[in-house]
């Protein structure tokens, strides 16, 4: 077994990324396809907790999550995590190659598993771990991270299912508006119907508290655009104005 120093020595040093090793599973397929990957950086781009400074927020998609230091080769990869009271950045200067709980000292606050038909039965808790295998995602999120929140998407179903951590048992959460609500966070998540990179269809995305659309920049610049538009047009039609008052709009002071 790989034992750890003490006091530990960095994750760089002592544990491979995704890129250096197989998955604990040897059948898994691979890497996300595209719905993965735009999906979750959708998400990433609409995470922005209110009484939160950005610098503590930190958020990624499709990245090892290290749990057990007493396993350290042991992890699991969600599709989408956030974690809030951790530095963005690793040491405050460079980004990660992985996440390692016992090193950083705070477990995800919300996971996102993007549903797979072929990993169904462990996204919802339906598969029993075996004898000196790691335990499945559910038992990990569930009983050692004991993330508050577990969210599973389906794109086939377009259905959102929450679980929010009672205890020590995730409880399914009822969604209100269709969106579950986290105070905590000042946000909520929901399904978004819009077109994100070329692809019409329902989104999940966060969202305020009240249901509010948070922007991501693409619609935050379109959104000033419509503004400076909507200016000059109303600047034109007082100018109009002054002009048939007799009043040249040029002089005005």
């Amino acid at each position: 077994m790989v034992t750890q120093s003490n006091p530990p020595l960095s994750p760089r040093q002592t544990l491979p990324t995704m890129y250096d090793l197989p998955s604990e599973n040897p059948e898994e397929p691979g890497l996300p396809d595209e719905f993965h990957l735009w999906q979750s950086i959708l998400l990433a781009l609409t995470f922005i907790p209110v009484n939160w400074n950005r610098d503590l927020v930190f958020t990624t998609c499709d990245m090892n999550l290290y749990y057990d230091v007493t396993h350290p080769n042991w992890y699991k990869r969600p599709d989408w995590f956030g974690v809030v009271g951790v530095p963005r950045l690793y040491e405050g200067r460079d980004t990660r190659l992985s996440y390692v709980v016992w090193q950083e000292g705070v477990s995800p606050f919300v996971v996102v598993e993007l549903l797979s038909p072929g990993t169904e039965a462990e996204d919802f808790g339906r598969t029993v771990q075996k004898a000196d295998n790691p335990p499945p995602k559910w038992q990990v999120y569930e009983q050692i991270l004991r993330v508050p929140y577990y969210i599973i998407f389906s794109r086939y179903s377009n259905e959102l299912q929450a679980f929010r951590l009672v205890a020590s048992t995730y409880e399914p959460v009822p969604l209100t508006d269709g969106r579950l609500l986290v105070p905590q966070l000042g946000l909520s998540l929901g399904l978004w119907q819009g077109n994100y990179e070329g692809m019409e269809r329902l989104w999940l995305r966060w969202f305020t508290i009240d249901g509010g659309l948070i922007p991501i920049p693409s619609e935050a610049a379109i959104a000033a655009e419509e503004r400076a538009t909507e200016a000059e047009e109303r600047a034109a039609k007082l100018a109009a104005r002054l002009r048939e008052l007799g009043i040249n709009p040029d002089e005005v002071e």
